[in-house]
């Protein structure tokens, strides 16, 4: 818990063991502060620092929302925000995007918007960040490099997450869990 009971959160679909190990094992050595492969994810809505009842409300919203089905995602190209050339994170993509990761993060959005908090001002885009660069560096090389590799898994879950940040980096915790149906 942070200061004044307020926890750093955020809802996302993890990895699957297998997906995780696959690409932990094909990665080339990444500039900047590398997130350990236990910390991928691909977030759907961060939260920020909320409240314990701002986040019963949202939980509660999403708890009574239809997720869907389990799907499959399937990671792809490397990228960097806010550009290759001063890159400040590294990043794979999800290939062929499914519009599933898009409906998700529109449930969490209003989730998060009917616990109180504000609307979203970036666009979505579904990504795993692999690094954190500061300060800023030209990653087009490392980028250019990079051949990826097929890594694929069944989405089973939202996992609401608190990340709590240490020296050692971010400690992430799964708080509650919302699985998707499985496919008939």
């Amino acid at each position: 818990m942070g200061a004044g009971g307020l926890r750093r959160l955020f809802l996302a679909v993890p990895l699957s063991d297998q997906a995780r190990t696959i690409l932990a094992q094909a990665l080339p050595p990444l500039p900047g502060k590398v997130v350990p492969p236990e910390n991928w994810h691909l977030t759907t809505r961060f939260l920020g620092y909320v409240d314990l009842v701002t986040a019963e409300r949202i939980t509660a919203t999403i708890a009574q929302a239809d997720l869907g089905s389990r799907f499959e995602v399937r990671l792809g190209e490397m990228g960097a925000f806010p550009r290759p050339v001063r890159a400040t994170v590294l990043w794979l993509g999800v290939a062929e995007s499914p519009p599933r990761l898009a409906d998700l993060n529109s449930i969490c959005e209003e989730a998060a918007q009917a616990g109180g908090l504000s609307a979203e001002d970036r666009p979505f885009a579904a990504h795993l960040t692999l690094s954190r660069i500061r300060p800023q560096q030209d990653v087009r090389a490392v980028i250019d490099a990079y051949q990826p590799v097929p890594v694929s898994w069944q989405a089973d879950r939202l996992v609401l997450y608190q990340s709590t940040l240490g020296r050692g980096g971010a400690v992430y915790t799964a708080m509650e869990e919302f699985e998707f149906k499985v496919s008939s």
